[in-house]
């Protein structure tokens, strides 16, 4: 018996169900029994009636799932953290509600718990315009990501304070640089340019479209083109691929998030096997935290 098949095996006899982020590595998302983006996924663990989620993903993705449902959450790898995430504690939130008393605080999902808990609503990268321009604030606290608030200034006419000034994700400020993304279209030049709006503003200014994981997954089904440039994360680029044989895609080699790379067939297997390691949110925080998100679940029924 395989991996893949022990695994199928360990789910069924635990009622566990298997959540898998876009930028997995192929046999994960082949194992998964829901792959998509940040949003897509909290509505797969708030709708699921499985007794045990399995996320494969990273830190802050498994504690919003533990937070919206209340059921024990597994990860495969305990160290799969986001950096960006890391970058926003608590106290900064607080400190900045504190500076600007009264103006709404929109934080990005890629935020861990604790400072979920201080903000009036979470956004994802493909709600993050719904979001803010539901709020009748002419400013907003946002954060983490520098380049998404970027992006929000431009598309909205709200004033967007960031926290922290310099927030990022690694892989799409680092990895995934203004100079290889025009060298890349001179290469293919008949092909669209589908960017994350946690790129870097220049990368942003070039794209053809500034969507979500799962919104470049639409994108790539609904346009007639038939290459594109991705610039993401290249895990997406398994599922773009296989969702559309009939259409090349383009991924910047080495964009990879080591993080989310941490989860392995052997540990999905194992975590199944020994129920751990389990996520856990103190009470206190889940309870606060879970009113945000709830607020952005309502903002997005579509």
């Amino acid at each position: 018996m395989g991996i893949a098949e022990e695994i199928k095996k360990l789910k069924v006899e635990s009622n566990a169900v298997i959540l898998a982020h876009n930028y997995q590595v192929p046999e994960v998302q082949d194992v998964a029994d829901f792959c998509g983006d940040s949003l897509d996924l909290c509505r797969k663990a708030e709708k699921t009636g499985a007794d045990t989620i399995v996320f494969c993903g990273v830190d802050f993705m498994a504690e919003t799932a533990s937070i919206l449902t209340g059921k024990k959450v597994l990860v495969p790898d305990a160290d799969a953290r986001c950096p960006m995430a890391g970058m926003l504690p608590a106290v900064q939130v607080r400190e900045a509600k504190k500076k600007h008393p009264g103006i709404p605080v929109v934080l990005y999902i890629n935020t861990l718990a604790e400072a979920k808990a201080e903000a009036d609503v979470i956004c994802t990268s493909a709600n993050m315009l719904e979001v803010i321009n539901s709020l009748d604030s002419d400013t907003v606290i946002f954060g983490p990501d520098s380049n998404m608030a970027y992006f929000a200034r431009k598309k909205t006419k709200k004033n967007i304070i960031t926290i922290p000034e310099a927030g990022h994700c690694i892989v799409h400020r680092g990895l995934i640089p203004a100079k290889r993304i025009s060298e890349m279209l001179k290469l293919h030049p008949a092909a669209i340019l589908l960017a994350h709006p946690e790129c870097e503003p220049e990368v942003q200014e070039m794209a053809h479209h500034i969507a979500s994981t799962n919104g470049m997954l639409k994108l790539a089904r609904a346009l007639p083109a038939k290459e594109f440039i991705v610039a993401t994360e290249e895990g997406l680029g398994y599922r773009l691929s296989k969702e559309n044989p009939d259409k090349k895609f383009y991924v910047l080699a080495g964009a990879v998030c080591r993080n989310m790379k941490k989860t392995t067939l052997e540990k999905v297997r194992e975590c199944l096997t020994r129920k751990e390691p389990q996520v856990f949110v103190p009470p206190d925080i889940a309870k606060k935290a879970r009113r945000a998100i709830e607020r952005m679940m309502e903002l997005s029924k579509g």
